[in-house]
C-alpha cells in the first residue's frame, strides 16, 4: 500500500534541510525493513561500511596506536611502544583513522618509561630490584613446613627446635644450620591418637636406627649433635598426619657441613668397615645406669651383647680384602679385637657382682679405645673422635 503523502522530512543533524524523498539511512529510518539499504547492502554485509550515528561511516582505530599505548604501559616494553607510536601517527593522518590520542599517550608513556629504565640501569636500581625479587622468591621457596622436608636437606628452625614448628628454612648444608634430615617413617597400628608419650617412644627408637644408617661415620658427627625428630601433633593427627621426620640437630648452636655418610657417599670398603665396628660403639653406649651390685642381670646381659659385637667385628674384618694403606692397620685392629673378646667373655660369664667387677676394668682396657684410628686413616675416614665443646649432652 503506497503512502498517501510523502513522509515528513526530519531535521538534519547539523541543522541544514535535507532533500525531499527518503531520508538518509540512520538508526531510526527504515522504510522497507530492519536495515536502511544502500548501495553496499545492509550494514555488516560484504563491502558495506560501518554505520555510525546519523548514518556516517565509522572511522577505524589504528592498530599501531593501540599497540603503542599497551607497550608504553607495560614497563618492560617502552622502546617498542615509542616505535609503534611513531609509526601510527603518520598512518592515522594518511588514512583518516582514529587513535591519534592513543598513539600520543603511548609515545609519552614510552619516553617516560625509557628514561626511568635508563636511570635504573645507570644507578643500579634495576639490578637491586631484580636481586631483591630473586631473593624474595628464593626465601619463599626455602621456607616450608617441617613435614615438607626431604632426606639430606639441612634446615634452620627459628623456633629453636621447640615443641611446635611451622616455618622451616631450607639451608645449604655448607652453611651454619640447626639440623639435617636423615629420613622419615609413617606411624602405623593406631586407630586413634596414641598420645605424645607413645609417639616419642616410637620416634626415638626408629629415628636412632635411621640416623645410625644415615651417618655411619659417627666420628664425623659433632658431639653436640644428636637424634631429633618432628612428630604429628594432636591437631595434625586429626587431618591424617602420620609422618615422623628424623634428623640430626643441635640446640647448642648451629653446625656446618653435612653429617651424611652412607652408601651414597662412602666407598664399599669404608661402608664395610664402619658396619663392622660401629655395633661395638652402639652397644657400649647402652651400658646400664645401675651398677652390677644393683642390677647384676642387666649388666651381665649387656656384657654378653658387647662380647657378640666384638667377636662379630673381628670375624667380619678378617674375611674382607683390605686394599692399599688399610691392609696392615685393619689386620692390627683384628688382633686387638681378638684379645679383647677373650676378656669380654670372662665378664659375660661372671657368676656374681664381685666376679663381674674383677673382670670389668680389664675388658675395657683391652678394647681399642680408638676402634682403629689408623685403619680409618688408611681408608680415608674421619680418624679423630669429635671433641666435646661446651656443655655435655647429659649436663
Amino acid at each position: 500500500m503506497e503512502p498517501t503523502q510523502p513522509p515528513q522530512q526530519p531535521p538534519s543533524p547539523h541543522g541544514a534541510p535535507q532533500q525531499q524523498g527518503w531520508p538518509a539511512p540512520g538508526p531510526y529510518t527504515s522504510p522497507g525493513g530492519p536495515y536502511a539499504a544502500g548501495p553496499y547492502g545492509p550494514p555488516g554485509a560484504p563491502g558495506a561500511p560501518a554505520i555510525g550515528p546519523y548514518g556516517q561511516p565509522k572511522r577505524s582505530t589504528n592498530g599501531f596506536a593501540v599497540a603503542s599505548l599497551v607497550s608504553g604501559i607495560v614497563c618492560c616494553l617502552p622502546p617498542l611502544g615509542l616505535i609503534l607510536g611513531l609509526i601510527a601517527l603518520p598512518q592515522i593522518k594518511k588514512k583518516d583513522q582514529a587513535g591519534k590520542g592513543l598513539a600520543i599517550a603511548g609515545v609519552i608513556l614510552s619516553v617516560v618509561s625509557s628514561l626511568l629504565l635508563t636511570i635504573g640501569l645507570v644507578t643500579g636500581g634495576i639490578g637491586s630490584a631484580i636481586d631483591g625479587f630473586k631473593e624474595g622468591v628464593d626465601e619463599a621457596s626455602r621456607t616450608k613446613s617441617p613435614f615438607a622436608l626431604r632426606i639430606g636437606q639441612c634446615f634452620g628452625d627459628d623456633g629453636k627446635l621447640e615443641e611446635y614448628a611451622e616455618d622451616i628454612e631450607v639451608i645449604d648444608c655448607a652453611k651454619p644450620h640447626d639440623g639435617e634430615v636423615s629420613g622419615s617413617f609413617k606411624l602405623t597400628g593406631y586407630d586413634k591418637w596414641p598420645g605424645r608419650s607413645e609417639i616419642e617412644t616410637v620416634g626415638e627408637k626408629r629415628c636412632e636406627a635411621i640416623n645410625s644408617t644415615y651417618a655411619l661415620d659417627t666420628w664425623a658427627v659433632p658431639v653436640n649433635v644428636w637424634v631429633y625428630y618432628y612428630m604429628p601433633s594432636r591437631e595434625s593427627w586429626r587431618l591424617g598426619d602420620r609422618t615422623v621426620i628424623c634428623a640430626f640437630a643441635s640446640e647448642e648452636g648451629r653446625f656446618t657441613g653435612s653429617v651424611r655418610s652412607d652408601a651414597s657417599t662412602l666407598t664399599a670398603d669404608q661402608e664395610y668397615f664402619l658396619k663392622a665396628v660401629n655395633p661395638i660403639e652402639t652397644v657400649g653406649l647402652r651400658e646400664p645406669e645401675d651398677d652390677p651390685d644393683e642390677d647384676f642381670e642387666a649388666n651381665k646381659a649387656w656384657s654378653g651383647e658387647m662380647l657378640k659385637a666384638v667377636e662379630t667385628a673381628r670375624l667380619d674384618l678378617a674375611k674382607h680384602y683390605w686394599p692399599g694403606a688399610s691392609t696392615a692397620p685393619v689386620a692390627a685392629l683384628g688382633k686387638e679385637l681378638d684379645a679383647a673378646a677373650r676378656e669380654w667373655r670372662k665378664l659375660a660369664v661372671a657368676a656374681d657382682a664381685d666376679a663381674y667387677w674383677e673382670a670389668y676394668e680389664t675388658a675395657w682396657d683391652t678394647l681399642p679405645e680408638d676402634l682403629g684410628a689408623k685403619a680409618r686413616t688408611g681408608l680415608g675416614l674421619t680418624d679423630t673422635p669429635p671433641v666435646q665443646e661446651g656443655p655435655s649432652r647429659t649436663a
